[in-house]
């Protein structure tokens, strides 16, 4: 096969993901094997996307290889699916399939993203590689990524490949209406949005919110700001939280955003997620590492476009809240009725600021925060930052640091290994489980 490769690192050739493509180079000699730096030359190509157009029409296969970054690609991989997409090549007949490496943190996500994206440009898709950062350096790793490699090959003489989704009715988008407004006292919530001029259904979303919602408002428009570029993942931020860019935007996020009482996202939906300008802005909070800053802060969004469709775009919009310990307050969209889902969205959002409401994690939040939690403790002499956030919020939550709990499930366990105590107990053990609940109950009722 010629393999054209789409490294979207913006480390180019210093990518710890393109090792895993370099030693299948070395392993398969009998393919052939472009590498086109993408993320890295996403300037350049923005000027001249002819270098893309010509690599790519010589490939039988484009392998998209990346690091995952907040959720999804590195938004410079982002803003290269946009380019490719507004050049209308004709990519019909052609496979793809993606190799990516990092922590396991919402990789699914990540590999989604590509996948729908690729099927939209008619990309006959083979699932890809999630790799560990580290996989490559063990037997095992490499064993997986030559298994990958041959499951690739397999598909290609075969034509397999995932079933295209069934083409859906056109969507129906309802218009939006702008109510005086209600009158708004103080506070501080801002939203936070990439709405272009013409974009006047998500700009008329925006003002209805800020009609109604009695609180005062600010708007921060991403678009604007005078970025330097996408996230590197040189992990000059690690130790102190400064940016290596001098674009002052780890000052802003932290003073002008981060500071409010609530964040509302506003958005249209662009290739199956929030954008590349809006990708660039979530990659670039990574200059707060991995610490949950906003925790207890109620989110919210405002979105334009087939969001019902988009079941990726929603894991990734409720990951994100259960991750950072945000309450959802909702999800206004334009698709049926956007005056109400926009009113429900005020409403809930002063509920939760005057009650403080905070909902437990579920297997999302949860889930995520123990891979966190596990990759700072290991990587605590370098993410010093991280590292001091972790132990003061308590969140190396071990469960080795619960040995009276571990010592009564031994005995518990020991127990119920003997048949005749076993018999004796009956539902005794059941009853036992339940005494805590019961004297909270109890207790509850001595109250009224």
């Amino acid at each position: 096969m010629h393999i054209l490769v789409l490294n979207g690192s913006p480390k180019g050739p210093y990518s710890v993901t393109l090792q895993t493509v370099n030693y299948l180079q070395a392993k398969y000699p009998a393919h052939t094997f472009d590498i086109l730096h993408v993320g890295q030359r996403i300037a350049a190509l923005e000027r001249d996307f002819t270098p893309a157009l010509t690599a790519i029409e010589k490939a039988d296969l484009l392998l998209f290889s990346y690091p995952v970054y907040t959720f999804i690609a590195p938004c410079q991989l982002h803003r290269f699916i946009e380019l490719l997409k507004a050049a209308d090549m004709d990519l019909h007949g052609k496979y793809a399939s993606q190799l990516s490496t990092s922590k396991h943190f919402y990789d699914v996500t990540a590999h989604r993203y590509i996948q729908d994206n690729c099927q939209d440009m008619g990309l006959r898709y083979i699932r890809g590689l999630s790799a560990d950062m580290d996989d490559l350096l063990t037997d095992k790793g490499q064993k997986e990524a030559c298994d990958f490699m041959d499951y690739l090959s397999f598909c290609v003489d075969k034509d397999h490949y995932e079933p295209f989704p069934a083409p859906l009715p056109e969507p129906v988008h309802s218009p939006v209406e702008i109510p005086a407004p209600v009158g708004a006292t103080d506070g501080d919530v801002v939203i936070v949005t990439d709405c272009r001029p013409e974009d006047t259904q998500l700009q008329a979303m925006i003002d209805r919110f800020r009609a109604v919602l009695p609180i005062r408002t600010r708007i921060v428009n991403i678009r604007e700001y005078p970025f330097r570029g996408g996230c590197l993942g040189c992990f000059n931020c690690a130790v102190s939280g400064k940016c290596i860019y001098t674009d002052g935007f780890d000052t802003f996020l932290r003073e002008e955003i981060q500071a409010t009482q609530a964040i509302i996202y506003a958005f249209t939906i662009s290739d199956h997620s929030m954008g590349a300008r809006f990708k660039m802005y979530d990659d670039r909070q990574f200059c707060n590492g991995h610490r949950t800053v906003t925790m207890g802060m109620p989110m919210g969004y405002l979105i334009s476009g087939d969001y019902s469709r988009e079941f990726n775009l929603q894991t990734i919009i409720e990951g994100r809240a259960q991750v950072g310990g945000n309450f959802l307050a909702g999800i206004a969209t334009d698709e049926q009725d956007p005056n109400g889902e926009i009113d429900r969205l005020a409403d809930t959002l002063v509920y939760a600021l005057e009650h403080q409401y905070t909902p437990p994690q579920n297997f999302y939040g949860v889930g995520g925060m123990k891979i966190f939690r596990d990759l700072i403790w290991q990587m605590q002499g370098m993410m010093k930052a991280d590292h001091k956030f972790y132990k003061e919020h308590g969140q190396y939550d071990f469960p080795q640091k619960k040995p009276g709990r571990m010592l009564a499930m031994y005995a518990v366990g020991a127990l119920i290994s003997n048949p005749k105590i076993k018999a004796k107990m009956g539902n005794k053990m059941t009853e036992g489980m339940l005494m805590p609940y019961k004297k909270l109950l109890d207790k509850v009722q001595k109250k009224k």
